[in-house]
């Protein structure tokens, strides 16, 4: 059997591991294990070959802005400034008809721009918000439906732990990459809310449950509203105008937003040494959780790259005469439908290294094929079956008549939305990489 039959084969063996329920990661490396000694013909080998790979997977000095940015994101969570987000976007965007998603849209957007952790936007706002829009006379589906999508905006609006990710494997500033992010991330955003608007004015029936007499009226003015906003404005300011301006790295600016959301939710009162211990803990289980994907990632890689599976996909994509666009449409379909069963950084940890090669004869701008991975990879955080952040609203919900596919459907709106805004991304590259010129 030859090497690219063995990878071939360890892809579809993967597929049914992980389908059976298997921990990701621990499928990477068992797979690659029993691939590598497949190919090499000797465990020793293979065996030493893996423990370099996860010896060197995550010992750069760079892989430390993944806890600071963790840390940072817990803290800002535990500060309550997520509700503050949505209470100020409420009073100063929700009287207008679908008001209150809008306002959960546009609070989304405020609070990924401090935490880059689409799974933390996902648990806030279904705490604050789907109770109180559901209370107002919003169509559950709708309700779980705007914060799932828009959850995902902390993936691409910077600081995002997927572009910090990206940025590790392609070897790409993480600073350009999260100045990259924000105008496709405020685009994103944009769309999500008239989309909105649109489906209120047009289809009120999928809105709302009964007309409730108007959107409610916040009691907040736009002057209190906008005093809300303030710690969430300085805190992005100081992490990503730092980089903007070039006073420190990525990994620095990780570090001065971890203590920014120390100070704020200390002197809010939110945390007591409890607390502290408890923020501590779930950093560390949530980063080591990632960098248990990275090693095993990089070790799957290994067995790729062994395998001559890369140089066999060069040969048929050259040999197929494929234009650059059309590559690019199939490995964003590629990337979607891989999260119908995979996380988002497994994803890109797979998909990446074995694209970068195909796409280099095109002398593409990284910057801007990182973005459009990032917002592909969104999308498959909002298809069924595996959906992630769909999950994680399911399972913070504290409404058991919800179900799984009433999320899943009110999800399917914006990861439409999504798909129009990658094309539109694909086709007009400027929109990624505007601010960096």
């Amino acid at each position: 059997m030859t090497g690219t039959q063995i990878a071939g084969m360890s892809i579809a063996i993967i597929l049914v591991l992980i389908y059976s329920g298997m921990h990701v990661p621990v499928v990477f490396c068992l797979v690659s294990l029993i691939g590598v000694w497949a190919i090499k013909g000797s465990y020793d080998q293979a065996s030493t070959l893996l423990a370099l790979a996860a010896k060197d997977a995550v010992s750069g000095y760079d892989f430390g802005v993944i806890p600071l940015f963790v840390l940072m994101g817990l803290l800002v969570s535990v500060a309550d400034l997520g509700r503050d987000a949505f209470l100020a976007a409420n009073a100063l965007l929700g009287r207008m008809k679908g008001g209150l998603g809008v306002a959960t849209v546009a609070a989304n957007a405020v609070f990924a721009a401090v935490t880059g952790v689409s799974i933390a936007s996902a648990a806030v706002f279904t705490k604050v918000a789907v109770p109180e829009m559901i209370k107002l006379g919003y169509q559950p589906r709708f309700a779980v439906g705007v914060v799932a999508g828009s959850s995902v905006l902390g993936m691409l609006i910077p600081p995002s732990l997927l572009l910090i990710i990206y940025g590790l494997l392609s070897e790409q500033s993480i600073g350009d990459l999260f100045i990259a992010g924000i105008v496709p991330g405020l685009l994103l955003a944009a769309v999500f809310a008239i989309m909105i608007v649109l489906i209120a004015n047009t289809a009120p029936s999928r809105v709302y449950v009964r007309e409730a007499g108007g959107e409610p009226k916040s009691d907040l003015g736009v002057g209190a509203a906008l005093v809300l906003l303030m710690p969430l404005a300085l805190l992005a300011a100081v992490v990503i105008g730092g980089i903007y301006a070039g006073w420190f790295t990525a990994t620095e600016s990780g570090a001065v937003g971890a203590l920014g959301s120390f100070v704020l939710a200390a002197w809010r009162r939110k945390l007591t040494w409890a607390g502290v211990w408890r923020v501590l803990v779930e950093t560390g289980q949530v980063t080591v959780s990632i960098l248990f994907v990275i090693i095993s990632a990089n070790i799957y890689t290994r067995l790729i790259a062994l395998s001559g599976l890369p140089a066999v996909l060069n040969g048929a994509v050259t040999g197929a005469n494929l234009s650059f666009v059309m590559l690019l449409l199939i490995y964003s379909v590629i990337i979607v439908l891989m999260g119908t069963i995979l996380d988002g950084i497994s994803i890109m940890l797979i998909m990446v290294p074995m694209f970068l090669p195909l796409i280099a004869p095109h002398n593409v701008n990284l910057i801007w094929f990182g973005i459009v991975t990032v917002i592909a990879v969104e999308i498959g955080l909002l298809t069924p079956p595996f959906g992630l952040s769909v999950f994680v609203i399911k399972s913070t919900l504290a409404d058991d008549s919800i179900s799984l596919g009433d999320i899943f459907a009110g999800a399917a709106p914006f990861a439409i939305a999504m798909f129009l805004v990658l094309l539109l991304i694909i086709f007009v590259p400027s929109l990624a990489t505007v601010l960096l010129r």
